[in-house]
């Protein structure tokens, strides 16, 4: 029941619907410590030069100016750390919430430019985030001795029911064949019938659905090839027209999740420092397990840095034993993970830290090493850094990608180690001018 208000009463009540004038900048609306300022002080000192040689809009020459590729740069990485995965939910918050409106500065979007921004442009984002870190290495505030590396599985933009047999596959071709084919000849006959626009979109989208069946026929030939090929070694009989590939997705791979359950995924690979907390190696992979993966990232960490970090923390999904001894052969990389089955092992009276016959020099220096009090304290900082910047990743909304292809998803990891990287950035040097 609402409260009875006396006629008599003289109050001050809401007029919503008085036109008012208010002469106020989008600056003054922000505040000035807003995150918004920070990620536009950052891009103002990126090196975007190849971004602005690309475009075409000059003076004295006809069409639409275009965008500041500083604008997209801060809209993406704003996003990035509020969360935000959609091209379509940016456009929105350009147009309705006061921060992105800030980074835009009046400038519009649509969510063709931003989608199209966001994974165009992977090996800029891969020098921004070698250059960033880089530089912190050189103001020693970060140290690339000893380095944390981790696996993610993040969900693909493929449902399960998209994976095909090859037979299928082939079949599938036939039809999207069948279809383009079928919308030439459309559009010739009857030109009227439809808008050129309409017609346009028609034909991409079964362009674009031919282009991935025909990705997913030669995935799961590449696939059969493989499993053939590891059968035969191992002498058993080959069953490789159980592989499959999808149709959504061809490079995403059915992998298992961390709640058990199996789903379409990718193998999202994060390097970071102990020592300063920054990510200084990214990479992403279709295999269901992190075996493999160490050497890659010891490799990528030389080739960004022109250094190798001098140990390796990781945890018993990347203690192979043929990769431990490649990064020692080829890097001299120390690798601090747990012995498998090291309980076990106690159990039965053996001890788990002493070197077997058949091992390698670098395999027997790891069992050795591990059975140590201080490789023990060494190896509890992996979980302190990889497993934090695996949550904040989480946190950030990276539990699936809205992209298809390897490269498109090793770009939007990108995007997350530059968001990351900022922050810590941003704390590290605060830290240091606290300390005087």
């Amino acid at each position: 029941m609402s409260t009875p208000i006396p006629d008599d009463l003289r109050l001050r009540r809401p007029q919503r619907n008085q036109v008012e004038m208010r002469c106020l900048a989008l600056d003054q609306l922000l505040p000035d410590d807003h995150q918004a300022r920070l990620v536009w002080a950052y891009v103002e000192g990126l090196n975007l030069t190849p971004l602005y040689h690309a475009i075409q809009a000059r003076q004295g020459v006809a069409g639409r100016d275009a965008n500041d590729p500083r604008i997209l740069m801060a809209l993406w990485l704003y996003a990035t750390l509020d969360g935000i995965g959609s091209a379509r939910r940016l456009d929105e918050l350009c147009t309705d919430n006061l921060p992105y409106q800030w980074l835009c500065g009046g400038v519009s979007m649509n969510y063709h430019s931003l989608a199209d921004f966001r994974v165009e442009h992977v090996h800029l984002l891969d020098r921004l985030l070698s250059d960033g870190v880089a530089a912190l290495l050189h103001q020693g505030l970060v140290q690339l001795t000893r380095v944390a590396q981790d696996g993610m599985k993040v969900r693909a933009s493929a449902g399960a029911s998209s994976f095909r047999r090859r037979p299928t596959l082939a079949k599938c071709l036939e039809q999207a064949q069948a279809q383009v084919e079928a919308l030439k000849v459309a559009a010739d006959e009857d030109a009227a019938a439809v808008s050129r626009r309409q017609q346009a979109a028609r034909e991409r989208a079964a362009r674009e659905r031919h282009e991935r069946v025909t990705a997913a026929l030669r995935q799961a030939e590449q696939m059969a090839a493989r499993r053939q090929e590891v059968e035969r070694t191992k002498g058993v009989p080959a069953h490789d027209e159980k592989v499959r590939a999808s149709t959504s997705d061809p490079e995403s791979r059915t992998m298992k999740m961390a709640d058990g359950g199996y789903r379409p995924a990718y193998n999202a690979q994060f390097a970071t420092a102990t020592v300063g907390g920054m990510i200084v190696g990214v990479d992403v992979t279709n295999a269901g397990a992190d075996s493999g993966q160490m050497p890659p990232m010891v490799a990528q960490l030389r080739d960004r840095y022109g250094q190798t970090p001098t140990e390796m923390l990781v945890d018993g999904g990347f203690a192979v034993l043929d990769d431990i001894q490649a990064v020692h052969e080829d890097h001299a990389v120390k690798v601090y993970a747990p012995i498998k089955d090291e309980a076990k092992k106690r159990a039965r009276g053996d001890d788990p830290f002493v070197p077997r016959p058949r091992d390698a020099e670098g395999v027997a220096a790891w069992r050795v090493r591990m059975g140590s009090v201080e490789a023990q304290g060494v190896y509890r900082e992996r979980g302190a850094t990889a497993e934090w910047v695996n949550a904040g990743a989480r946190n950030r909304g990276l539990y699936q990608v809205g992209v298809r292809g390897r490269l498109k998803v090793l770009a939007v990891l990108l995007w997350q180690a530059l968001a990351h990287n900022l922050l810590r950035a941003v704390a590290l040097r605060a830290s240091r001018a606290a300390v005087g």
